[in-house]
This record gives C-alpha cells, sequence and structure tokens, in this order.
C-alpha cells in the first residue's frame, strides 16, 4: 500500500491523488497514478477538463496500471491490486474484466453500490486497509541521533543512573521498529 500511496504524489490531476500497484505471486508488476495521457496536457498545467462532473483529462490509476501491463505484455489474470481510494464502476470494471482477483483499498470513495455487485458476483475480495504511513528513514534518523545527543546530555549532566536506564529503555522502545 505505501508503494501507490508513492505513486498517488505523481499524480497530475488536481481533484484527487491516487496511485494504484499491481501485484502477481507477491511481485510488484505494475504502477500507475491518476493523469493525463502521455504527452499531453496535465490538469496541473491548464486545470481540470470537467465533463459531467468528471475531469475527462484524467485516466485514473487503475486503468494506467492496467494498461502499464497491458503495453508490455504482462498479464493480469489472477493477480491483486493496492489502491489508495476505492476503484469507480468504470475501473472496477476493468479490474475483473482483466483477471484481478483481490482489491486492497485504503480509503472509501463513492463506492459504488454496482461496483460492489460487481464485485461479490465476479467473486473478487476486497479488503479494506487503513494506510498508516510508516516514519521516513531519513526523518527517523534525525529523530534518533537527536535522543541519543539527549541521553548523552542528560547523563554527562549527572542524571542518576536508574533515570537514565528508564530513558534509555523508553528510547529503544520508541525507535525499534522505526528505524
Amino acid at each position: 500500500m505505501a508503494q501507490s500511496h508513492l505513486l498517488a504524489n505523481r499524480s497530475t490531476c488536481t481533484r484527487l491523488s491516487v496511485g494504484a500497484t499491481i501485484v502477481r505471486d507477491r511481485r510488484i508488476i505494475a504502477g500507475g497514478y491518476n493523469g493525463s495521457t502521455s504527452g499531453g496536457v496535465h490538469c496541473i498545467d491548464e486545470g481540470c477538463y470537467m465533463i459531467e462532473g468528471h475531469c475527462a483529462r484524467t485516466i485514473h490509476a487503475e486503468m494506467n496500471a492496467l494498461l502499464q501491463c497491458a503495453k508490455f505484455g504482462v498479464p493480469t489474470q489472477g493477480a491483486e491490486i493496492y489502491v489508495t481510494h476505492f476503484p469507480c464502476l468504470p475501473c472496477t470494471k476493468a479490474l475483473i474484466q482483466a483477471g484481478i482477483k483481490k482489491i486492497y483499498y485504503a480509503n472509501d470513495y463513492h463506492n459504488h453500490p454496482y461496483a460492489l455487485e460487481l464485485l461479490e458476483d465476479a467473486e473478487v475480495e476486497t479488503v479494506h486497509v487503513p494506510y498508516e504511513p510508516v516514519m521516513d528513514a531519513a526523518f527517523s534518523e534525525k529523530q534518533l541521533a537527536f535522543i541519543a545527543e539527549l541521553l548523552k546530555t542528560l547523563e554527562t549532566q549527572g542524571t542518576d543512573r536508574e533515570t537514565m536506564k528508564k530513558y534509555y529503555e523508553e528510547a529503544q522502545k520508541l525507535f525499534a521498529n522505526g528505524v
């Protein structure tokens, strides 16, 4: 899911940043984000081209990921997709037709009742996975360095041994998963 959120940062549509990652056999086979056609005008440059409440300029992230597979001859039958937002109805239909068997999504987004019905009929499993971003590694290293410096300063200023032990243990717990 983190990969899909990274891809969403590349989105060129100003209405919603969406990212999608297709995985087969636990390997990433394609990724996409919502944006314009290759070489076309982007929403971030000239605004969205709205027709009936939708940006006509944008190709959705799921579709871009599927098209990447088609372009390079990568089969999608039995694959899974990780998407930052629940797929719209047209993307849902495309995912079903492409043989996607499981959809992981981080955010609900206009979950269309017919899309839900189609997914159920096609036996495509949907899994809501709220995304909790992991700490940026560089940021974690800066935090760890700061805490280490702070602990050394406390130690050199004569903080008692038992208190220092408690601080070191707490710092170790805080950063055990982040670095």
